[in-house]
């Protein structure tokens, strides 16, 4: 894979980003976010604004994917969706999102037509959320104009799937229930001032509506988020009482000043009974207009069903959770970091790349119980003399409490799992993980884990003195999970993490 340049800023700005965690993403460049919750994650899809401006245009080749469980500490997932995945495609991975239905997840995309430059609307399927995903139908969904850009899809409890999308005026289709055909006509929706709100300054554009829909219900209320006019753009919302309209005007959701873009995308979800509005910024270094960045704030709807103005922090959420880590961690999951970069390989996956001198990642919440930690491991993969890890709390420069030594392993991609001692890790913690020795490209980190003081489990006692088939099953914590299970099934339908079956400790990959 081709290293791309990494970003480099001065000590000053390290020092005032540390207790920063929005933008969420800072390995890429990571515009109009579509967030989605599928069992007890929250998945957010985004475009991808290169690192290197083609002809000052947006410059967006793929597509890419997060998730979190906490709502601070977020995982790269990858890039399992590109323009060159359609035939029909030249270009333009634009705005786009992805809904899960019969156990298949369908992305809808915005991607300009093969020689020409007019923008389209895709479809792809995956039986996975990450992916891969395919074109099932080889050819655009919808190809109607030049305003063709920015689905937003929903599914309604009756069953029913809507599309909406659109730049400057606002469309809609009913799917069918195959997720990739639709039956009638494509509808435009009456762009009126008491459904959109009058805009001012631009006579071409009666009502604030500009563009990236999206679309969502809550409880009997239909809700219409969008990118608002004049630029630069704020966010507004409409809402109705039925899938289609009529649509009322409510109002701004977010102000369109200091975002650091002419442009912004959002989304909204709920997830661990909280709401959270999804948004782009051009607030990384180096960002701008055609290098913009997902964010995320906390916020919760008014008792009328309206939503209420939000402000852009640097802050963002508070933790949903904690973060176990007695479990595998993958070095691509960061509450922020910075200097560094993600990439892959067939036969590695994703791991952390472009590893320099005080570098660091961090992440939030995370709960190293009372008993503490004993050990930290890391899978790092190096072709030069290597750095090392230090692992420090709360801040860049907290308290040590281990550093991880990173000698030669034989190659870029040449695995091996280091050991080291831990002291002083109890209780809940912002954990940094610094990177220290010389050059660029140290190393790589693919996972990492700590090893629990278990004083409080006698694991000789967890295998049964009458029949030795039979264990139980605790956690790194020492929680009992199964008394008196076979040894043989003692793992069966566990999550991935690190388990004791007796007195033998197991490792439950990602599956």
């Amino acid at each position: 894979m081709n290293r791309i340049d990494r970003i480099w800023m001065p000590l000053a700005a390290l020092a005032a980003v540390a207790t920063a965690d929005n933008p969420i993403v800072q390995t890429y460049y990571t515009p109009d976010p579509a967030p989605m919750v599928w069992n007890d994650t929250v998945f957010v899809y985004t475009g991808h604004d290169e690192d290197v401006t083609v002809d000052n245009f947006f410059t967006m080749s793929n597509w890419r994917v997060y998730s979190s469980t906490d709502m601070v500490n977020w995982t790269d997932r990858g890039s399992p969706l590109s323009y060159k995945t359609f035939s029909w495609s030249g270009g333009k991975a634009w705005a786009a999102q992805c809904i899960p239905r019969n156990g298949k997840f369908y992305w809808y995309v915005t991607a300009g037509l093969s020689g020409g430059s007019q923008p389209s609307i895709g479809v792809a399927v995956s039986d996975n959320p990450t992916g891969p995903f395919k074109d099932p139908i080889n050819k655009p969904l919808v190809k109607n104009s030049w305003d063709d850009i920015d689905p937003t899809v929903f599914i309604d409890t009756d069953g029913q799937a809507y599309l909406y999308w659109g730049n400057p005026k606002l469309y809609y289709v009913k799917l069918n229930s195959d997720m990739v055909s639709y039956t009638g006509g494509i509808q435009q929706v009456p762009m009126t001032t008491a459904s959109f709100g009058v805009r001012t300054g631009d006579a071409a554009r009666a009502t604030t509506y500009e563009e990236g829909p999206w679309f969502f219900k809550r409880k009997s209320l239909y809700y219409m988020g969008y990118a608002a006019g004049p630029l630069p753009e704020p966010m507004g919302y409409s809402t109705s009482t039925g899938p289609t309209g009529p649509w009322t005007y409510r109002g701004q959701i977010m102000s369109g000043a200091n975002t650091g873009s002419f442009t912004n995308h959002s989304g909204i979800v709920e997830f661990k009974n909280k709401a959270y509005f999804f948004y782009h910024t051009g607030k990384l270094p180096g960002g701008g207009g055609y290098k913009r960045s997902t964010a995320v704030e906390e916020f919760s709807f008014n008792a009328d069903g309206t939503i209420p103005t939000i402000a852009m922090t640097t802050k963002g959420p508070n933790p949903a959770d904690s973060l176990d880590p007695y479990r595998r961690v993958e070095g691509e999951t960061m509450a922020f970091s910075s200097g560094l970069k993600t990439q892959a390989t067939s036969q590695s996956g994703l791991y952390v790349s472009s590893i320099g001198n005080n570098d660091y990642i961090k992440l939030r919440s995370v709960d190293f119980n009372p008993t503490g930690a004993k050990s930290f491991s890391a899978s790092v993969a190096t072709g030069t003399a290597g750095g090392s890890i230090e692992l420090r709390l709360d801040t860049q420069t907290g308290k040590l409490i281990g550093t991880l030594p990173v000698a030669g392993t034989g190659g870029a991609t040449t695995w091996k799992t280091l050991t080291t001692s831990v002291t002083g890790a109890t209780g809940v913690h912002d954990l940094f993980l610094v990177f220290k020795g010389s050059g660029t490209d140290m190393f790589n980190l693919d996972h990492w884990s700590f090893e629990p003081v278990v004083s409080s489990l006698d694991i000789g006692a967890g295998r049964s003195v009458s029949d030795p088939r039979r264990v139980d099953v605790h956690d790194m914590r020492g929680n009992l999970l199964r008394k008196g299970v076979d040894r043989e099934t003692a793992l069966d339908g566990l999550g991935q993490g690190v388990y004791f079956a007796g007195h033998e400790k197991a490792f439950v990959a990602e599956r």
